[in-house]
């Protein structure tokens, strides 16, 4: 199934040259990084991947969606004090090695909340994060309370 964004609120834009082994930089300057691919693909590690930065906007945007739904939960404020989400990006060969996939972990830190409303709320942030929604259906992602 196909999710037809309402109303489009922001668009970011990157352009990449050079693949794995190149550049990315966004078109307002904010990001210009060195892509490189890590020492276990064969590459230098001396730069990031880009796996290291869909974990890195993963992790935000699903820590932005844990908050929004306990604000609506009407949980205090304070319980997302010292929370963390931390998203772990593996890629490998799929079918038979023609090509590649990725699967995520996303290892969620809410200290001082009941492990039952923990995974609530992780369960629910998983319905409401745009990187959720787009990954659905299509790589595994496994949903941890820490």
């Amino acid at each position: 199934m196909t999710i037809a964004v309402e109303k489009v609120l922001y668009t970011a834009r990157a352009t990449a040259n050079g693949g794995r082994d190149g550049k990315v930089a966004t078109d307002d300057g904010k990001l210009d990084v060195l892509v490189v691919p890590p020492a276990e693909m064969g590459g230098s590690g001396n730069g990031t991947n880009p796996e290291q930065l869909f974990a890195a906007g993963y992790a935000a945007c699903f820590h932005s969606a844990l908050k929004v739904v306990a604000r609506k939960a009407r949980l205090a404020q304070d319980v997302m004090d010292g929370s963390t989400v931390t998203a772990e990006v593996g890629i490998g060969p799929i079918n038979g090695g023609a090509g590649y996939g990725l699967e995520v972990a996303l290892v969620v830190s809410l200290p001082g909340l009941d492990n039952a409303v923990a995974e609530d709320l992780v369960a629910k942030a998983h319905q409401v994060c745009p990187y959720s929604n787009a990954t659905r259906g299509n790589i595994n992602v496994d949903l941890k309370v820490a």
